[in-house]
């Protein structure tokens, strides 16, 4: 049913997978202003390759654009050119504003992020409006206005994902929103939740290394205060600065503990991209998700997560005052199950449970049409990658289950259209 695995590096090196073009882009969606009307070109990724044409209305499946370079993601989300020939889809992967090649302003970097007033045009409702924008525009371009759209995304490309179905369900008919931690804010679950998960995922594999882990932190303070210490931890740990911090170091590791877990994927893998630079701005201004670490179980040093703390942080270096509420304002989140069940349809929301992001995903289906599929071995984003030959059954299920169902929107969507 489903195109053989293909070879993802050598189809890029012969610009194989996709073909790269520019969309004159608003500014700013939401003001009248003369500043508003600013625009700057935003790439996308576009393959036509297995579409069954306008005059078909075959379906055009879209990936909501993350944090970083679009051709990253393209290259890492196989899930949508191994259903293509399937579907008969139209591929296209939208670049999110204020990354990759998509910079307002001139496509300059450093001017975009040159200050708090040209960095404010960088928001989720404003790269949501850039999607519905593009979206709509190249669909009248091709002729497709009634070829039905299925949104995707991963990670912070999944919240996307799903509130674009929420907040734009005349746009996209439907969404696969993989590991999207929609929940993982303020009052919504435990800021200890991440660490937890991470923690669990090492000590199910072996209690011993989950119990060096953590008492190496005691280790390098005690030898990062010793005449000589922190030059021995330098050395021990291949730093190549000429200076470290003991803090430095620790939240270092702390990082790359909680990134093997959540690439603890069942075959090798290449994912995680060098991030762009600022990546955490975002986290200062609308993703204020809590994470902390103050259970005695877990082999992380406590840290208790204060809204104060990150106030102080964001202001110091970003000059920025974060709006910890706006996002659960926007989207929602507080009694999600109820409010969703009554209003929002055809989101799928995959987690993989050895995922620390899990935590702050939907595990439980919300309706009939809003459905959770859970993997216990999964970990981010698994069902958005390339197949291999090595993947486990239950990966194999999961992957046939959301085909499936996404095919279910797909011939929904063509009856009502028979019946208008």
């Amino acid at each position: 049913m489903l195109h053989p695995a293909l070879d993802v590096n050598l189809l890029s090196a012969q610009n194989g997978l996709y073909t790269a073009k520019f969309f004159t882009q608003t500014l700013d969606h939401f003001n009248y202003n003369p500043q508003s009307y600013q625009t700057f070109q935003q790439r996308y990724l576009i393959n036509d390759t297995y579409w069954g044409g306008a005059k078909n209305n075959a379906p055009i499946f879209v990936y909501m654009g993350n944090e970083g370079d679009i051709e990253w993601f393209a290259q890492n989300t196989g899930f949508m050119f191994e259903t293509a020939p399937y579907f008969k889809a139209l591929l296209v992967f939208i670049e999110h504003r204020y990354y990759g090649k998509s910079f307002p302003f001139g496509g300059n970097e450093e001017v975009a992020d040159a200050n708090t007033t040209t960095v404010g045009y960088m928001s989720s409702t404003q790269a949501l409006a850039d999607y519905a924008t593009l979206i709509i525009d190249l669909k009248n371009n091709l002729s497709a206005t009634d070829s039905p759209v299925v949104v995707v995304g991963g990670s912070y490309g999944g919240m996307l994902a799903a509130w674009f179905r929420m907040k734009y369900p005349h746009v996209a008919i439907g969404a696969l929103a993989s590991s999207a931690p929609i929940l993982q804010f303020l009052d919504l679950v435990s800021p200890y939740t991440y660490t937890d998960i991470i923690t669990q995922d090492y000590k199910s594999e072996s209690e011993n290394c989950y119990k060096v882990i953590k008492g190496s932190w005691k280790q390098i303070e005690d030898t990062a205060q010793k005449p000589g210490g922190l030059e021995q931890l330098r050395k021990s740990f291949r730093i190549c600065k000429h200076y470290i911090s003991a803090g430095a170091l620790v939240y270092w590791l702390q990082m790359a503990l909680g990134s093997a877990a959540m690439t603890d994927y069942p075959t090798p893998s290449v994912f995680l991209a060098p991030l762009p630079a600022y990546p955490v701005r975002k986290a200062c201004t609308e993703l204020i998700m809590p994470l902390g670490a103050n259970n005695e179980g877990s082999m992380f040093p406590p840290y208790k997560w204060k809204l104060r703390d990150v106030e102080f942080y964001c202001k110091r270096v970003y000059h920025i005052q974060p709006r910890p509420h706006w996002i659960t304002t926007e989207f929602g989140g507080h009694d999600i199950k109820r409010v969703l069940k009554r209003s929002g349809s055809n989101i799928i929301f995959f987690n993989g449970l050895r995922d620390p992001w899990s935590g702050g995903g939907v595990l439980k289906n919300i309706s009939e049409t809003i459905v959770a599929i859970v993997a216990k071995e999964g970990a981010h984003h698994v069902d958005l990658r390339f197949s291999t030959t090595e993947d486990p059954e239950w990966l194999k299920d999961i992957r046939k289950r959301e085909i499936k169902i996404i095919a279910n929107w797909i011939s929904q969507y063509y009856q009502d259209l028979l019946n208008q």
